[in-house]
């Protein structure tokens, strides 16, 4: 049988004048069949591109170059030639051990009869086809062998590998939002630090639609191969379903980037230690009490209401907080409201945007927001800021607000724009202060300053211009020529045909005059108007001074003691005076400075004090 000829050749490969190819859409399985006839009949393959070789035989390696893809025919060597029985004396056996084969590479030589060695060389393409033979089918390594066999040293080497499969990976569940199951270990801070006073996670809660769970679809292995060619399969990973973990509160969706398990409702997750279902509830309602040995200081995500007390030195932050205990502790709401249905005692509660509310005693507490109203029932010795504040009863306080409504205050140092007041007097050694906050007027008065100047240099211009005009129409000649041409316009006078003529050289004779006149009347006209655009200017300044000032008033209907009101400035456009740390706010209502105006002091009532406007 003659390897070459193309008649003789199986079905997957091709033999044309231009090369050897493999059938594109021949099976590998065709492929190696028809490989392996080939070398079973004593060829190789000249010029073999062992790369395309192993990719179509065992689909491994780099992907075929884009010159190849998509081709009906892939070129993979140049010729086939015949395997001469000398040539293949030339290469010894191979040795193989753990998947790897070693060849022993030294100077061969040809025996001829009656002659000494004649040197030879070995050849990549044959060696491919003589190890297939000895049964290395699967990965020799090309370079180096070519390498070896180029340089002619002695070496001994690792010609093929075996390919071990790779493992795939079970299918699994992960979490993709952070944080979804309690945790009471101590709060990382994130800089190597442990917060001591903070559970990481006491309760967890989440919005509708968010991504809780993800499927991570099991990944199927990659099957290696033996020397022999020989498949090695790797084991079928194991999978797992969403629906196992799925609880109330929670869907199942198919979106971008795989399978989810996603929160219908907005509420607090909880995890099933038997079943590990994750559930969503309503919102979160605790009657442990806010503890180091409940909860630790909590940081919530959602509305929280508690039954138990919040302790001393214990912290809750969130929004929307309701606590139905005694509070001793902190609380700081970042909106919503606060409302707190029993006492506040030594604690703090800070609202960023919302209101606070305390339905029985505060004492010795202090409450602060920066856009809301505080409302208590009754306070004692506190420090309470916001928008507004609402208090039945108030003994030793410092308040700053912008308005302030109390039935009775008593010792308390008062600052706010507008203050309502029952009944106020002092309390034992404390003072009645209040503070009418007026404002700072400063840029209003400079604002109306620098129009002033141009109000007057445009009034002064409309003068002059004005002098001008009278200067030039005074003159007889004038005077004269405007007095009989209103006339005439009037038809007062009726001029003949003789003094027509008369009348046309008075005019040419003042026309120069008159027109000087109209230049002189478009300047004065041009300085009224700008005069009227600064004294507009100036008026729209003093009334929004005006409208500002109006904003400020103090009423008290009775006094039981002395009361003191004074004036206190602030800046428009600057943060709130109300909004300012507690110590600050102490400082500012019991220590009277420069610039304030005493309003009232005695105990005549009422006070009854708005400001004097111009306007």
């Amino acid at each position: 049988m003659e390897p070459t000829a193309e008649g003789d050749l199986p079905a997957a490969i091709v033999k044309r004048a231009d090369g050897v190819y493999f059938k594109a859409d021949a099976s590998a399985a065709a492929s190696l069949s028809a490989v392996s006839q080939v070398f079973m009949s004593s060829a190789y393959f000249a010029g073999l591109d062992y790369a395309v070789f192993s990719k179509m035989l065992y689909n491994v390696g780099p992907d075929l170059p884009d010159s190849l893809r998509d081709k009906p025919l892939l070129r993979f060597a140049d010729s086939i030639e015949p395997f001469h029985a000398p040539r293949r004396t030339l290469y010894k056996t191979v040795k193989v051990i753990n998947g790897e084969a070693e060849y022993y590479f030294e100077p061969v030589f040809f025996d001829v009869p009656d002659m000494p060695p004649q040197p030879a060389r070995l050849n990549f393409d044959e060696f491919v086809a003589d190890m297939w033979v000895k049964g290395i089918r699967f990965g020799i390594d090309a370079p180096a062998v070519r390498d070896v066999i180029a340089t002619g040293r002695l070496a001994r080497i690792v010609v093929a590998r075996r390919l071990n499969a790779v493992p795939g990976k079970d299918a699994a569940i992960v979490e993709v939002s952070q944080d979804i199951h309690r945790s009471n270990a101590p709060k990382d801070m994130g800089d190597g630090r442990l917060d001591l006073q903070s559970f990481q996670n006491r309760f967890p809660q989440v919005k509708p639609h968010v991504k809780l769970l993800r499927k991570v679809p099991r990944a199927p292995g990659v099957r290696g191969f033996e020397l022999s060619g020989l498949v090695l399969d790797p084991p079928l990973p194991r999978d797992i379903e969403l629906a196992s973990v799925a609880g109330d509160g929670t869907v199942i969706e198919n979106l971008r980037g795989g399978e989810f398990l996603v929160s219908a409702v907005e509420g607090f997750l909880s995890v099933d230690p038997g079943s590990k279902r994750l559930s969503i509830g309503p919102k979160i309602i605790s009657r442990e009490g806010v503890s180091a040995r409940t909860t630790g200081n909590l940081q919530l995500t959602g509305e929280y209401e508690e039954f138990g007390d919040v302790q001393e030195q214990r912290s809750v932050e969130g929004g929307n907080i309701t606590i139905h205990g005694d509070v001793f502790g902190n609380i700081a709401s970042r909106g919503g409201d606060v409302t707190l249905s029993k006492n506040l005692m030594g604690g703090t509660v800070t609202n960023a945007d919302g209101g606070i509310r305390v339905k029985g005693v505060a004492s010795g507490a202090v409450l602060q927001t920066k856009r809301g109203e505080v409302a208590l029932a009754r306070a004692e010795s506190c420090i309470i800021t916001g928008s507004r504040v609402v208090i039945g009863e108030a003994s030793n306080c410092e308040i700053i607000a912008d308005e302030v409504v109390i039935k009775v205050a008593e010792g308390c140092a008062i600052a706010a724009r507008k203050i309502e007041i029952v009944h106020a007097g002092p309390r034992k050694q404390s003072e009645m202060l209040l503070y009418a906050l007026v404002p700072d007027t400063a840029r209003f008065d400079k604002k109306i300053a620098e129009l002033q100047p141009k109000v007057q240099h445009a009034a002064r211009e409309a003068d002059e211009r004005k002098a001008e005009m009278d200067a030039i129409t005074s003159q007889t000649e004038v005077r004269n020529y405007l007095t009989l041409a209103t006339r005439v316009r009037k038809r007062e006078v009726v001029l003949t045909p003789e003094q027509l003529p008369l009348f046309q050289k008075m005019a040419e004779a003042v026309g120069p005059s008159l027109r000087q006149v109209a230049k002189i009347s478009l300047a004065m006209k041009a300085a009224q108007v700008q005069q009227e655009q600064a004294q507009g200017e100036v008026d729209q300044v003093q009334r929004q001074k005006s409208a500002l000032i109006r904003g400020s008033r103090c009423t008290v209907e009775l006094l039981t003691g002395d009361v003191l009101l004074r004036t206190m400035t602030f800046v428009p456009g600057e943060p709130p005076p109300y909004d300012r740390p507690a110590k600050e706010v102490k400082a500012k209502v019991r220590t009277a400075a420069q610039g304030m105006t005493v309003l009232h002091s005695g105990h005549v009532a009422p006070i009854n004090w708005a400001p004097y406007t111009a306007d």
